[in-house]
């Protein structure tokens, strides 16, 4: 039963990530805590194990239509693994009720930036005829790669929830192009959060395998999909979820536990 959970529930945060750039990942802790019973320290470095696979898939089909800004990616990664590295020493001197707490507010925060109209967008780093003007793009860029990097140790997420955001409002980047990047960066994110909580990772690599194998069939199949769908509605009905998921963890943690 729970290894039938595992791959319908990976499935759906491997669909997620591939359809939103992100978005899927916020809800693969929770997933693994409340869902498939993992401790918190335990299910962090599986999450970005998860993530950073499901998100290399994804980024495969991005890569080959040349929909990466690969020198803003860079920039996001450099700083972004140096964040993942501060985030994950941070997490392991926390209570575990901090880091939930935490969690679900940054949770609250993802949503809310999904209800956003992307409407206006920003120019910082916007590509022109003479490329970037990177006198106006670093200093917006440098600070949230690493903010981003950061979250991603401390709790186990992509950060493509923000990433996106940040690359369309803040810096100007058209949205197709957001998407490709924010993927290529969870990957460098990712890895460098595991390699820092690798010993976390434990037993029960089956129910893992299975949860990451069903997250990559879902990038695979949201590749697909991406073109009939409206990701407009789809991210706000998931903004909706991030809420009430949000609303159960702090509930668990301040008045269940």
């Amino acid at each position: 039963m729970t290894l039938t959970l595992a791959l319908v529930l990976g499935v759906a945060v491997g669909i997620l990530l591939g359809l939103l750039g992100g978005g899927g990942s916020i809800l693969a802790v929770p997933v693994l805590v409340y869902a498939l019973g993992m401790d918190l320290s335990e299910a962090i470095p599986t999450s970005l194990l998860v993530i950073g696979v499901a998100s290399a898939t994804g980024a495969i089909p991005k890569v080959r239509a040349k929909l990466v800004e690969w020198r803003l990616a860079a920039i996001f990664a450099a700083t972004g693994i140096v964040g993942t590295l501060v985030g994950s020493v941070l997490g392991r001197h926390l209570p575990e009720a901090a880091v939930m707490i935490g969690f679900a507010i940054v949770m609250i925060i993802a949503g809310a930036r999904m209800l956003r109209s992307t409407d206006d967008v920003g120019t910082a780093c916007k590509t022109g005829s003479s490329g970037i003007d990177w006198r106006r793009c670093a200093p917006r860029s440098i600070p949230t790669g690493f903010g981003v990097g950061v979250l991603t140790g401390l709790f186990g997420v992509g950060g493509g929830f923000l990433i996106i955001p940040a690359l369309v409002l803040l810096l100007g980047i058209e949205m197709s192009v957001a998407v490709g990047t924010s993927l290529v960066v969870i990957v460098a994110n990712s890895a460098a959060g595991l390699i820092a909580q690798a010993d976390g990772l434990g037993g029960n690599w089956p129910l893992k395998a299975a949860f990451a194998g069903a997250a990559i069939a879902g990038s695979l199949v949201a590749g697909k999909l991406s073109t009939r769908i409206d990701t407009d509605k789809l991210r706000t009905w998931f903004a909706y979820l991030v809420f009430a998921v949000a609303g159960y963890v702090l509930v668990d943690t301040l008045v269940l536990s």
